[in-house]
C-alpha cells in the first residue's frame, strides 16, 4: 500500500512545505495536491495529482491544459469525484481572472503583442468562438473591449455595421478587431483576409482607423496586419 501524505516527513508534505518555504518551492503536483486535499486508499493526493498532470497531451509544459478539461473528463480519473472536479475548475477560472487585466482602460497598445497579452488568458481556452472590438482613443489607449458575437460563428458573416457600431457610438478614432480560434489553427484564410480588408476600408470611409485584427488561440496569436504585409511583399 502506498505511503499516505501524513506518513511522509513533515517538510515533504505540501501544506507544511508551502508554509515553511513558500508556494514557489512546490512542484505542480504538490500545488494540485493541496487543492485535491485527499487521495485514495492506494494513492496520496500528490500521486493523484501526478496522474492528473499525465493527462496533458499537448506540447505545452504548463498547467493551461487543465482549463480545457470538463468536469466529466476530470471525473474519469479515479479519485477525482464531482466535488474535486468542480474545485479544480473553480481554481482554473480564478487563475484566468487573476491574469485578466481588469484595469485595461487607458492602457496603451503599442503593438499586437501588447493587446495579445491582455486578452490571451480570457480567449485562448474558450471552447466557443468570440469576436471582440477593442475601442481606442487617438493615443492608442483602450477605452472599451466589447463582445460583438460569441458561439458557433464565422466572423466573416458578421455584418460590418455590427463591428463598427461601438467605435461609432463612442466617437472613437481607432479600433482593433479580435477573435479566437478554439481549434488552435491560427492561419487566416483568404476569405478572412479579404473580409478584413473590406472592414478596414469601410472604417476608413467613415473616418475610423482599423489598426489590426488579431486571432488568438493555443497561447499564441496572429496579426492580420503582419499577414497582409507578408502577402504584399
Amino acid at each position: 500500500m502506498s505511503m499516505k501524505i501524513k506518513e511522509l516527513p513533515e517538510l515533504e508534505r505540501p501544506y507544511e512545505k508551502l508554509e515553511m518555504y513558500g508556494e514557489k518551492a512546490l512542484s505542480d503536483a504538490e500545488l494540485l495536491a493541496i487543492i485535491i486535499k485527499t487521495g485514495t486508499r492506494e494513492e496520496t493526493a500528490v500521486q493523484l495529482a501526478q496522474k492528473l498532470l499525465s493527462l496533458n497531451n499537448t506540447t505545452d509544459e504548463n498547467l493551461n491544459y487543465l482549463n480545457t478539461l470538463t468536469i466529466p473528463e476530470l471525473m474519469e480519473l479515479k479519485g477525482i469525484g464531482k466535488v474535486k472536479a468542480i474545485q479544480l475548475k473553480a481554481v482554473g477560472e480564478i487563475a484566468i481572472r487573476m491574469f485578466k487585466t481588469s484595469k485595461y482602460k487607458r492602457k496603451v497598445i503599442k503593438n499586437p503583442q501588447d493587446l495579445a497579452k491582455i486578452l490571451m488568458s480570457s480567449l485562448c481556452f474558450r471552447k466557443e468562438e468570440i469576436v471582440q472590438v477593442v475601442v481606442l482613443n487617438s493615443k492608442n489607449e483602450i477605452l472599451k473591449i466589447e463582445d460583438v458575437a460569441k458561439g458557433t460563428i464565422n466572423f466573416i458573416e458578421i455584418p460590418i455595421r455590427d463591428i463598427l457600431y461601438e467605435p461609432i457610438r463612442m466617437k472613437a478614432p481607432k479600433f482593433i478587431l479580435v477573435h479566437n480560434h478554439p481549434s488552435g489553427n491560427l492561419k487566416p484564410s483568404d476569405e478572412d483576409i479579404i473580409y478584413t480588408g473590406k472592414l478596414m476600408k469601410a472604417a476608413k470611409d467613415i473616418g475610423i482607423e482599423m489598426l489590426d485584427h488579431l486571432i488568438i488561440g493555443n497561447m499564441q496569436y496572429v496579426s492580420f496586419l503582419n499577414e497582409i504585409n507578408k502577402e504584399n511583399k
